[in-house]
């Protein structure tokens, strides 16, 4: 499936993306070398359209978990509450068209069909760690693109000083959502500066193809120094605010998940150890191994957090 640029507001003037295939890495290419269009186990629909990217020195020298694994045990409430649930219950949630809503404290508000945002930038693949609340793993090779780059072509204005995003509603393909298992859509936010961060990806996509359903297709938030309920998923919405954002579990219970929610081995969660973690598909006989404070991306964060107490500011 190939986006097409849709009526909507009109982009600044800006260079066209200079696109590049790159071939695989040959840990990849059993994956990679399944015929578009075939039906893949645990996938929630057809195998989707192939992404053109490039490699990005951001990438974690590290094996990715198989897509049957990134695809087959997920947290995505809106479509159920078992890990398996969101690849059965995906397959019916309508992608395309789809629209983000931009607002709030920018130069160009509006509605912006993805196309439209897609058109002008250079998606890369970011080979990330991925690290659960519930002390769960994973290494994904994500395709995306700088959320810093659509913030700066909306223009973001002075005074705004944090990000807040939505989940699209619609309970009648999302079945989870006809439950109040959580205050719905799922919001989520983040400080302007965190927003801003290189690390800071749009996905929409994983091994090089279109994002799977279940994963949050067709464009969801990576954050990958923060545990996963902050990485949001298919946005329709995105605000600058000059005040904190409610967000999801904050709202749903304080106590337990806090705004920042950054990945620490130091501060437990009130009902389990942070210290270690279960790798993802690693065997029955692997053990845990330890958790990395920023989940491995303290280089490049922790200043971010200069003279904060993060077992407060958890």
């Amino acid at each position: 499936m190939t986006r097409r640029p849709r009526t909507g507001p009109a982009w600044p003037p800006a260079r066209s993306p200079a696109w590049s295939d790159v071939t695989p890495k040959s840990a990849f290419l059993s994956r990679r070398a399944l015929i578009a269009g075939a039906v893949t186990a645990g996938f929630a629909g057809p195998a989707a359209a192939r992404l053109s990217f490039r490699p990005s020195d951001y990438s974690v020298d590290l094996e990715p978990n198989s897509f049957e694994e990134i695809t087959s045990y997920n947290n995505f409430y809106e479509f159920g509450t078992d890990k398996a649930d969101p690849a059965a219950n995906a397959g019916q949630l309508t992608t395309d068209p789809w629209s983000v809503r931009i607002d709030g404290l920018v130069e160009r508000p509006g509605t912006y069909d993805l196309g439209d945002i897609l058109s002008r930038v250079t998606l890369e693949e970011r080979i990330y760690r991925f690290r659960c609340v519930e002390t769960w793993s994973m290494v994904v090779p994500w395709i995306g693109f700088e959320l810093r780059s659509l913030l700066d072509r909306v223009g973001v204005q002075p005074g705004a000083r944090y990000v807040a995003f939505e989940t699209l509603l619609r309970p009648e393909e999302m079945p989870g959502q006809r439950y109040p298992l959580l205050d719905w859509p799922y919001r989520e936010g983040l400080r302007l500066d965190e927003a801003m961060h290189p690390l800071t990806i749009l996905a929409t996509g994983l091994y090089g193809e279109e994002m799977p359903k279940q994963n949050g297709a067709p464009i969801r938030l990576v954050v990958p120094w923060k545990y996963g309920f902050k990485s949001i998923k298919s946005i329709v919405r995105i605000s600058l605010t000059d005040s904190q954002p409610p967000t999801t579990w904050n709202m749903q219970n304080p106590r337990e998940y806090g705004f920042y929610s950054n990945v620490n081995p130091e501060v437990d969660h009130p009902r389990w150890s942070q210290a270690s973690e279960r790798r993802i598909g690693a065997g029955l006989f692997a053990g845990r191994q330890p958790t990395l404070m920023f989940n491995g991306y303290a280089e490049e964060v922790a200043d971010l957090y200069r003279g904060q107490d993060l077992t407060k500011d958890y």
